[in-house]
């Protein structure tokens, strides 16, 4: 973790929750920042400056960390990473390495990822033992602003798990513990995110406490079970979370395929709202362009040319650049790069098709292969496509993956994520990217780290 944090992380609670606020309070919601209206101490007594501790964390996720819409987030990272996104930038960036397959313990961008992310962390523990000691916050509060944490926390854990494997998990901010804590495995680390989770689905009720869909509630903690589940190869479990979001009516797959991603589509589970009113995504900045070749990214022509013709999805979601002679695709699911007065596009973390292939991937693998084909029809049939010709347990699966591909492209890397956890990522990229091992499914823990903290040892098999 960066310097600062190892150095701060012996201050007492209410000089952290300064920092905290120094290193980047966002107006998520439009909470004006706690800094200077109130002392440090009362961070977590006043229903206000609570609830912007706990959007900041929402905040840095869409600017800074992971999740973010920007060229250093999975979406962009994890694509180039994969057989997504193709690289047209300059050689010998950081990026460039992730493309190529040339990433070493010293790279920035891995230093950033794992610093990142547990200086958010860091943070989200800070607010839960805040909250556990405030006397006066409303209990109703406490309740929501400790749930929505617990899934912050569980889903940054979530997606470091799956890029490193085996890491440390710090459930405080006691510095002496966390600067030697050793790395727990991927199986230890999932059991404590599901029981902050099934913890969260307790403290959480199922409306949106904004009214926009922008901060998690039970059914947003929902979804992210569900994938974890699916991960785990639970099936069962993966079937009875995404079925509570399948079956809620609040949720209905957004019939125009056009009108997904807008602010408004009620396929959206999770949304992060623009930093700005007026601002639109973020993705749309990293992945249009107008002309080539591409200054940064293109989407990867076999994704267009496994499309079935008809697809909607390659209409209105994949845009085409020519110059005469070469052509470049990419994603378009976000359209608009300018300010528009008032903000129409949400980056969407968490939407109802996944549910629908997470529930048709788990229903094949426990036999159920007419449910199976359902689910990934409803999928289909939204695209303007018709019913899958697939029989065999085997054909719904390889189905079922091409959908995901199809459906989920450019999006928090799912297809990265799919193709490691089912087996395929050797077979898939080492006839295409020279500089592929197998043991790339894993990143390299920053070497930075092991330096600090020897317990972090061995580092990750071929680094």
């Amino acid at each position: 973790m960066k310097k600062i944090i190892h150095h701060c992380l012996n201050y007492k609670l209410p000089v952290l929750i300064c920092l905290l606020f120094l290193s980047g309070c966002e107006d998520f919601l439009e909470v004006e920042d706690p800094l200077g209206q109130v002392n440090s101490a009362e961070v977590f007594q006043d229903e206000t400056t609570a609830t912007a501790a706990v959007t900041t964390l929402y905040g840095k996720l869409r600017d800074e960390v992971l999740l973010t819409g920007k060229s250093e987030g999975l979406s962009a990272l994890m694509g180039v990473y994969s057989d997504e996104l193709t690289y047209y930038g300059f050689g010998g960036e950081p990026m460039d390495n992730f493309y190529q397959h040339l990433v070493l313990p010293d790279d920035l961008i891995v230093e950033n990822l794992w610093n990142g992310s547990y200086s958010l962390i860091y943070m989200g523990n800070a607010i839960l033992e805040g909250l556990a000691v405030s006397p006066d916050l409303d209990p109703e509060i406490k309740k929501q602003l400790r749930g929505e944490t617990l899934f912050v926390r569980s889903l940054v854990y979530f997606y470091l798990a799956e890029l490193f494997g085996e890491i440390p998990y710090p459930n405080g901010t006691d510095y002496e513990v966390n600067r030697s804590l050793a790395k727990q495995p991927v199986s230890i680390i999932y059991e404590n995110i599901i029981a902050d989770l099934t913890e969260a689905q307790g403290l959480l009720g199922t409306s949106y406490i904004s009214g926009e869909r922008v901060r998690a509630n039970k059914m947003v903690v929902t979804a992210l079970l569900s994938r974890i589940y699916l991960y785990m190869e639970q099936w069962d479990f993966a079937v009875l979370q995404s079925s509570a979001l399948i079956d809620d009516p609040n949720f209905i797959l957004e019939p125009d395929v056009e009108e997904e991603f807008l602010k408004e589509s009620s396929s959206a589970i999770l949304q992060f709202k623009p930093r700005a009113e007026g601002d639109n995504a973020q993705e749309a900045q990293t992945f249009l362009f107008a002309f080539g070749p591409p200054p940064l990214v293109s989407l990867n022509s076999q994704l267009i040319e496994n499309m079935e013709p008809n697809d909607l999805r390659r209409e209105f979601w994949i845009g085409e650049i020519t110059d005469g002679n070469e052509t470049w695709y990419f994603p378009k699911k976000y359209k608009l790069k300018e300010n528009t007065g008032t903000s129409m596009e949400y980056s969407v973390i968490f939407r109802l098709s996944e549910q629908y292939l997470i529930r048709a991937e788990a229903f094949a693998r426990l036999g159920n292969l007419a449910s199976a084909k359902e689910d990934l029809d409803v999928v289909r049939n939204r695209a303007g496509l018709l019913d899958s010709g697939a029989t065999t347990e085997s054909e719904v699966l390889t189905a079922i993956q091409m959908e995901r591909y199809h459906e989920l492209f450019s999006e928090l890397g799912h297809r990265w994520f799919d193709i490691k956890r089912t087996g395929l990522a050797n077979e898939i990229l080492a006839p295409i990217k020279a500089g592929w091992k197998p043991t790339d499914v894993l990143l390299p823990i920053p070497e930075n780290e092991l330096l600090m903290n020897p317990n972090l040892k061995p580092q990750n098999p071929g680094y």
